[in-house]
């Protein structure tokens, strides 16, 4: 009673003890983050949407209280203090002390986050999320479902922000192995902690699992006693059953055995497409002409018609359309059926069968003759939605899936103007961990990498280098390959560069565009987009990085010089020789985050060959 009274004469010393930090900075461990010396903000940043995640998960809050700021950023400057003394983290960031205890306007705690968002949603992320996030292809599952989260509204303050807190979220409800998990910590808020956090964990597990197997083993033993004991009986009528099985599954000639791929007939597919009518051709490629068509039961559909077939490759093409049937991605064209036959008058025939895309393609609506410009945040939505699809199929697709022939006639929008990334008929798929060489390159000239056009090498970055070129056709308005004054081919690649290193990145974004964003946005953007499409494989970002600096505040890194190109004037030789002092181009707004430098090129390299999501394609 006398301390309560104390407390009551003494206001000042009860705020005083009741401002004690919630958050538990511990679980950050106490080794650096392998980022921090290269991007300490950023990096600082995402360590507290940790912290946030764990505390959310303790107490189903966002944010500590206000009286607690000061306490708070005490405790986190200790954790930085650890492993460098000297950094101040509010001065050298730019941090206030209030801003600990601000975010996302009007969600403050958990429940009011989940009445905003969908309930599919949500059971989504908890289904996709609910898994170790060390590897990318759980990774980019998880990170795809956040990608459909609605906005918040407007940042409060300049730590946290309303992007983050879907990642906050998933890691504090949707996955079971807490945000203090490496790989959890890795995938959603890009810290690279040592797996210390799990091996007490493990030491607790290990007894419980060897119990636990031992009597699972002892259940085994007495159900296949009982198992032995009545076999004899029921053999001949499992038999039969078998037999039974086999006939019916032989009798499945309009479907896949292993999948619900429609394999359609010949005749179908001509009654379909009206004998394929000169009318019904809504495309025309170097591997065939695409056909709309009707289905019996009244959906319309394309059929693209590949040519210059041969029976060889029979087996390959049902395979490979059997891997694209298993996809399914919102930004991805689904693949309905396929035809593969031999006649006697037409000859060997592979057809796939995808869904009809009826507003066209990016192509259409950039170069076609309809006058009406794109408006920036159909732009944006559709430059996001080509990324999202791509990054799936590196990463979310088993196998790993390259494209190949990523360009803006590919691209294909639906009545919305949803990007549905199209064509998969120059996909190739093999066995996990093969490295290749392709002996043929496939593509779409100033789409191409010129890695792949020169040697043949085939990455995941081959396909970043060709949306690099999308983007940047999205931005400016221009095709990927036009005719200089000197009736010279020029790329839009070379353009953007020359732009963009003078400090002129604004001037590739194309005049008079209808709604336009701020500089900012607009300049980051068209940063992106000479990064992926830079001549040097291994300064391309990866397609969920790309996925990662579109969606957040990420930073886009600062981008290496580029090398003088194969068709080069006096003057790239003379303005390449003057500033071959310098290996990179810094952004005039500041967006970096990390370098990329030559000698990094090994490591990205052993990291490539070594992912088993990652994949060489070949012919």
């Amino acid at each position: 009673m006398n301390l309560f009274l104390f407390l009551f004469l003494f206001p000042s010393l009860s705020l005083s003890l009741s401002a004690t930090c919630p958050l538990n900075f511990t679980i950050l461990g106490t080794e650096k983050p392998s980022s921090f010396d290269s991007s300490k903000c950023p990096v600082i940043k995402q360590a507290f949407r940790l912290v946030q995640s764990d505390y959310l998960r303790r107490t189903d809050l966002f944010l500590p209280p206000q009286n607690a700021s000061e306490a708070c950023w005490q405790s986190f400057q200790s954790y930085v203090n650890l492993f460098d003394p000297t950094y101040d983290i509010r001065s050298s960031c730019g941090f206030q002390t209030s801003s600990i205890s601000q975010g996302c306007a009007n969600v403050t705690t958990r429940q009011q986050f989940e009445s905003l968002v969908p309930q599919s949603t949500l059971q989504k992320t908890r289904t996709q999320c609910n898994q170790s996030l060390e590897n990318n292809s759980p990774c980019a599952i998880c990170l795809t479902s956040l990608s459909s989260f609605p906005s918040f509204g407007q940042s409060l303050a300049n730590l946290t922000d309303c992007t983050a807190y879907a990642s906050i979220y998933a890691a504090a409800f949707a996955n079971r192995f807490g945000p203090d998990d490496p790989g959890t910590a890795k995938c959603l808020f890009s810290l690279d902690f040592p797996s210390h956090h799990s091996s007490n964990k493990k030491k607790i597990l290990f007894p419980l699992l060897s119990l636990f197997s031992l009597l699972a083993f002892s259940l085994l033993l007495l159900a296949f006693w009982a198992c032995c004991k009545s076999r004899r009986k029921t053999d001949s009528d499992n038999k039969d059953l078998r037999v039974a099985e086999m006939g019916l599954v032989s009798g499945l000639d309009s479907m896949d055995q292993s999948t619900t791929l429609i394999k359609f007939t010949f005749e179908d597919v001509k009654k379909a497409t009206k004998n394929f009518s000169r009318d019904n051709i809504i495309g025309r490629g170097g591997y065939g002409n695409v056909y709309k068509g009707l289905l019996p039961d009244g959906s319309e559909v394309a059929f693209k018609r590949f040519k210059n077939c041969s029976a060889s490759g029979d087996a390959s093409f049902t395979h490979e359309v059997q891997v694209i049937a298993s996809i399914r991605h919102v930004n991805l064209v689904a693949l309905r059926g396929y035809c593969s036959v031999t006649t006697r008058l037409e000859g060997y025939q592979r057809i796939i069968v995808c869904d009809l895309v009826k507003n066209g393609s990016l192509h259409d609506h950039l170069f076609g003759s309809n006058g009406v410009r794109l408006s920036w945040p159909i732009r944006q939505s559709i430059a996001l939605g080509t990324a999202r699809g791509l990054a799936y199929l590196h990463y979310g697709a088993q196998p790993s899936i390259i494209h190949r022939d990523i360009k803006a006639s590919n691209i294909l929008l639906d009545d919305k103007f949803e990007a549905k990334v199209a064509d998969f008929g120059l996909a190739k798929f093999n066995p996990e961990g093969m490295t290749h060489m392709s002996t043929r390159v496939a593509g779409t000239m100033g789409y191409v990498a010129p890695e792949y056009a020169l040697y043949g090498q085939l990455t995941e970055r081959s396909d970043v280098f060709s949306f690099g070129v999308v983007l940047l056709e999205l931005l400016s308005g221009r095709k990927a390959l036009q005719m200089n004054n000197d009736g010279q081919p020029s790329a839009l690649t070379d353009w953007a560069w020359s732009l963009v290193r003078t400090g002129k990145a604004l001037d590739v974004v194309e005049d008079g565009m209808p709604q336009p964003a701020s500089p900012q946005v607009l300049e980051k953007y068209v940063l992106i987009a000479v990064l992926c499409s830079h001549p040097q494989l291994y300064a391309r970002p990866t397609m969920d990085q790309v996925v990662k600096m579109m969606e957040t505040d990420e930073s886009v890194p600062s981008i290496p010089e580029r090398p003088i190109p194969l068709v080069a004037g006096r003057l790239d030789i003379e303005r390449s020789v003057s500033s071959s002092g310098s290996g990179q181009l810094s952004s005039p707004t500041g967006y970096q985050s990390y370098t990329l430098e030559s000698d990094h090129q090994s490591s990205n390299s052993r990291e490539d060959r070594s992912s088993s999501s990652r994949i060489l394609s070949t012919d």
